[in-house]
């Protein structure tokens, strides 16, 4: 018996070191190798380039202009070209200095019928002076990367899910406005903010998200895009991001890492505090958005051209694009 016990004490301390053995080897081990993604429609990045030339084409977008309006329609022309179902929701609002702007959220749905359903966001405004300008700071701006963007990875998800099988989850598209009004870096003095608004910025998602499209609306997560367009960029994680949705965060960065864009989607803090629709999304939606957003580690913070009239089509690069769009596409259809 005591040979026995001897026996099975030597056995299980050998079965423990096996395991400890196993556990320490990183990635090498099975347990530790991610999922195997399932396979998700590729986009097309000369399309996704063309939507945000598009928008270029109209002029800024600045509320209140005839290529805000303009815009505003194709948007709903397209997104229901794609088979969605369009909520133009109208709304007017105020800008620091206290001029009143009419403003539309266009709210694009797919497969309604499903209940799990994950929201994707981007603003399409764009800022009515280059403050950031070494020169002339009251320059209207292109916007192709700050606001052309996102809307044009998303136009390129919507046409991409019209062509392909479904996936398992439904699908929203927010493109908000007024996002990026905001106060002008050289005025003295803004306006008192009225109840029930934080900031002169995010006026669209600070508004659907407490007036939602649709009664009782929720979805699994979102996923907010901001400056996705510049030829080096780079994806940190952001303290808002982190703290209300630290899952989906690390979740939609692993999946860029497998497909091949860990250089891109880097697994760090790069912003602390930020202020971005995904802010007012998590705040008063109750649905957990993390923001992909451009930011670089040199002391700028956003991309050389943010804020000035250098944010041209010439500063837009097909290759980013096309790397955001596939994540989207590879989140989408892993659900």
């Amino acid at each position: 018996m005591r040979f026995i016990k001897t026996l099975l004490i030597l056995s299980c301390t050998l079965y423990l070191l096996s395991c400890d053995g196993n556990e320490g080897s990183g990635s090498n081990s099975s347990a530790s190798q991610k999922k195997e993604l399932a396979k998700a429609p590729k986009v097309n990045a000369d399309s996704v380039y063309s939507f945000v030339q598009k928008q270029v084409n109209f002029g800024p977008r600045v509320p209140n202009t005839k290529a805000h309006k303009e815009a505003a329609s194709w948007f709903k022309e397209k997104f229901e070209s794609y088979g969605a179902a369009v909520t133009m929701q109208d709304f007017s609002d105020y800008v620091y200095d206290g001029t009143k702007v009419e403003l539309t959220n266009v709210i694009a749905s797919f497969y309604p019928e499903k209940k799990k359903r994950i929201l994707l966001a981007a603003h399409w405004d764009t800022r009515p002076f280059s403050d950031q300008n070494e020169g002339d700071k009251h320059a209207p701006i292109d916007g192709a990367n700050d606001g052309g963007s996102g809307v044009g990875v998303l136009l390129e998800v919507a046409r991409v899910l019209s062509q392909n099988t479904a996936p398992n989850i439904g699908v929203d598209i927010i493109l908000f406005d007024g996002e990026d009004w905001g106060e002008h870096d050289e005025s003295a003095n803004s306006a008192q903010l009225p109840p029930g608004k934080e900031v002169w910025w995010c006026l669209g998602s600070q508004y659907w998200s407490k007036n939602k499209h649709k009664a009782n609306y929720s979805a699994y997560y979102g996923i907010l895009l901001d400056m996705v367009g510049a030829p080096d960029a780079t994806f940190y994680f952001d303290e808002v991001s982190e703290q209300n949705a630290g899952r989906v965060l690390t979740k939609v960065w692993d999946m860029a890492g497998q497909i091949g864009y860990a250089s891109t989607f880097k697994k760090e803090r790069g912003f602390g505090s930020i202020i971005d629709d995904h802010v007012y999304v998590n705040k008063y939606a109750n649905i957990p958005m993390i923001d992909i957003i451009d930011h670089r580690k040199d002391g700028k913070g956003f991309t050389p051209a943010w804020h000035t009239t250098n944010d041209t089509m010439e500063n837009i690069s097909r290759e980013t694009l096309a790397k955001v769009a596939n994540v989207l596409m590879t989140v989408l259809y892993n659900e």
